[in-house]
């Protein structure tokens, strides 16, 4: 059945009920605009929809409305980048936290001070994902320098780790250089940035360092954190220490 149509814009609706409904027109929507100026105010977004936004500024008029929406959107953009980035910082600093404390408990774990110095400089680059760990210390003055027994353990001559780090100094951090045979070795021509850590084991004893060698020049450097590599050589000179029942 058709719908009826009267004059005053009531129809029939078509569904057979007989229902009488009105017909909203474009006079009708004008009219309610005009009785509700801050409909699109309220509803920003419809306007933006139905692409309103610019044409209801007029000609030379600054859309303000756009040039804020496109102003949060980039600032929505940079705090998800940033978000991400802070998400895999945590994940790679959970990384490196997970690793030194494995290091730590193989140190503590060791069985003989032999095997502790072996888990060293032979397990803990594998662990710590370094290519080279070796431990130094500086002859006594009155001592002729000799060679180390162990293998990535090497003797400094007196003054020698002040000499490389500076008097006082706890660590030394460098990129893209060339590793020093004094703490290296043999090795020290692949060595292409390095971390020297002082160990200051007994105030009767000369200090040591543990040093950190790598193939990539960017590995490590002086703006690299540094807490967890101090609590590492603060592990080491405790247990040996211990090891060799000496006084703080």
């Amino acid at each position: 059945m058709a719908s009826g149509r009267s004059g005053d814009g009531i129809v029939t609706a078509p569904d057979g009920t007989g229902r009488q409904v009105k017909v909203v027109t474009s006079d009708d929507v004008v009219a309610y605009l005009k009785a509700h100026p801050d409909f699109f105010t309220k509803h920003a977004e419809l306007a933006g929809e139905l692409g309103l936004a610019s044409a209801m500024q007029g000609p030379g008029v600054i859309d303000m409305q756009q040039a804020i929406l496109r102003r949060l959107r980039s600032e929505i953009d940079r705090l998800k980048s940033e978000r991400t980035e802070i998400i895999a910082n945590s994940k790679q600093n959970q990384i490196v936290q997970n690793r030194v404390q494995a290091a730590v408990i193989s140190i503590i774990q060791a069985a003989s001070f032999e095997k502790m110095i072996h888990v060293v400089t032979h397990e803990l680059p594998e662990l710590l994902d370094v290519d080279f760990i070796t431990l130094a210390i500086e002859a006594t003055p009155d001592a002729p320098k000799k060679a180390a027994s162990a293998r990535g353990v090497y003797v400094l001559g007196p003054g020698a780790i002040d000499a490389a780090m500076g008097p006082e100094k706890h660590a030394r951090l460098r990129s893209n250089i060339t590793g020093e045979e004094a703490f290296f070795g043999d090795i020290s021509r692949f060595v292409q940035s390095d971390v020297l850590l002082r160990l200051r084991v007994s105030a009767g004893s000369p200090d040591g360092v543990m040093c950190f060698g790598s193939r990539n020049p960017e590995a490590f450097g002086p703006d690299m954190a540094t807490e967890l590599l101090f609590f590492l050589a603060k592990v080491l000179e405790n247990t040996i220490r211990a090891w060799l029942d000496l006084p703080e």
